[in-house]
């Protein structure tokens, strides 16, 4: 279950609030001024967000690719063409 802690809760607290949070695995949001503002999770957490987000990115290269939207050039019309948009 995420917990919200405030953004002076862990200026007081500091790592040891966040190591208590987090040490089942649960994420953390800060709230600064009321609001909502950042998420701590675990490493591992992110690191299998960051996995899923390459995986997705391959997986529309090769639909791409597959549908022939993709251009082969020299770099140097590569980056006329990218310069110029």
């Amino acid at each position: 279950m995420n917990r919200i802690i405030t953004a002076n809760e862990l200026k007081t607290r500091g790592l040891a609030l966040i190591n208590e949070i987090t040490t089942d695995g649960s994420e953390a949001i800060i709230s600064v001024r009321g609001k909502n503002k950042f998420v701590i999770i675990p490493i591992e957490n992110y690191n299998k967000l960051r996995e899923l987000e390459l995986e997705e990115a391959i997986a529309e290269t090769k639909k791409d690719i597959a549908e022939g939207k993709f251009v082969e050039e020299s770099v140097h019309d590569h980056i006329n063409r990218v310069t110029n948009v």
